[in-house]
C-alpha cells in the first residue's frame, strides 16, 4: 500500500442490557429504599453500583464468549492472489484472505457464542480508519481501529483508491481483534515446522508490535515486509522478539 500512518485505539462500551434478576434486585432494594424515605443520593448509589455489577457481569460474559469461539475459530486461507505491474514498473505479487472468506469462517462461530462484529470508518487528513466492533450480546463490546493511506497502487483512481484501503482494513482489524491465524493454501506449506515456529502471536502481543510501529511512525507495509509477513497477526511466536528489539531499538533512535 502507499504511504501510510497508524492509529490504533482500543475502546470498551459499558452495557445497556439488563438481565432479569439483575432488575428485580434493583427494583426490590430502589423500593424498600424509597419506603424508608432514602435521599435522592442514596437512589442515585443503588442505581450506580446496579450498573458497576452489571458492566463487570457483560464484560466476564464477554470473555467467556470471546474465549469459547477462539477455541473454534478456522484457519483462514489465503486463497486470493494479487499480482500487477504498478506504475513504477516494480511487480508487485502475494496471496491473501479476502473479506468474503474472512466472514463466512467467523459469522457462524461467533453467532453461536453471542458475538458479533460491525465496522466504523471515518477519514480524516489523508488517512482512512476503520474500527472492528465485536459486541456480545449481553451488551458489552470492545473496538479495534487500524489507520492508513490511500491504496493508490496497480493504478487505481482516487475512488479505488480509498475502496482498498478500506477492505484491507477491515481484513486487517478483525483479524486483530479476534487473534485470527491465516496460512496459504499450498496443501500443507508449513508440514514439519514444530508447535511454536507454526504458531502467530497472541493479540496482547499484537498490540504491543503495533503500539511501538504507531510510537515509531513505522511505515507498517515495510515492517510487514521486513518480518516477511502480510500483517502483524501473522508474526510467528518464534519471531515476537526479533520485531520487539527491532521496534524498541528504533524508538531509541527516534527519542534520542
Amino acid at each position: 500500500m502507499a504511504s501510510q500512518a497508524l492509529d490504533i485505539q482500543h475502546t470498551n462500551e459499558l452495557p445497556s442490557k439488563q438481565t432479569g434478576t439483575n432488575v428485580i434486585n434493583t427494583f426490590d432494594a430502589l423500593a424498600l429504599a424509597i419506603q424508608q424515605g432514602a435521599t435522592p443520593e442514596a437512589l442515585t448509589s443503588i442505581m450506580a453500583l446496579h450498573e458497576r455489577l452489571q458492566a463487570v457481569a457483560a464484560r466476564k460474559a464477554f470473555d467467556a464468549a470471546i474465549a469459547a469461539a477462539k477455541s473454534e475459530m478456522p484457519i483462514i486461507m489465503k486463497t486470493r492472489t494479487v499480482d500487477f505491474t504498478g506504475k513504477t514498473g516494480v511487480r508487485t505479487n502475494y496471496n491473501f484472505e479476502d473479506l468474503a472468506s474472512i466472514a463466512d469462517a467467523v459469522t457462524p462461530v461467533l453467532s453461536k457464542h453471542g458475538l458479533s462484529y460491525r465496522y466504523r470508518t471515518s477519514q480524516e487528513n489523508g488517512l482512512v480508519s476503520v474500527t472492528c466492533i465485536i459486541a456480545h450480546e449481553d451488551g458489552y463490546s470492545e473496538e479495534t481501529t487500524l489507520s492508513a493511506g490511500s491504496d493508490t497502487s496497480g493504478n487505481k483512481n482516487s475512488i479505488q483508491a480509498i475502496g482498498s484501503t478500506v477492505t484491507y482494513l477491515q481484513r486487517y482489524t478483525i483479524k486483530a481483534a479476534l487473534g485470527l491465524a491465516v496460512a496459504d493454501d499450498d496443501d500443507g506449506h508449513a508440514h514439519g515446522q514444530s508447535a511454536e515456529d507454526a504458531a502467530t502471536i497472541s493479540k496482547e502481543q499484537q498490540m504491543a508490535v503495533l503500539r511501538l510501529i504507531e510510537d515509531t511512525g513505522t511505515d507498517i507495509e515495510r515492517f510487514c515486509k521486513y518480518m516477511n509477513i502480510d500483517a502483524v497477526p501473522d508474526i510467528k511466536v518464534s519471531e515476537f522478539q526479533r520485531a520487539i528489539t527491532m521496534l524498541e531499538k528504533k524508538k531509541g533512535q527516534v527519542n534520542g
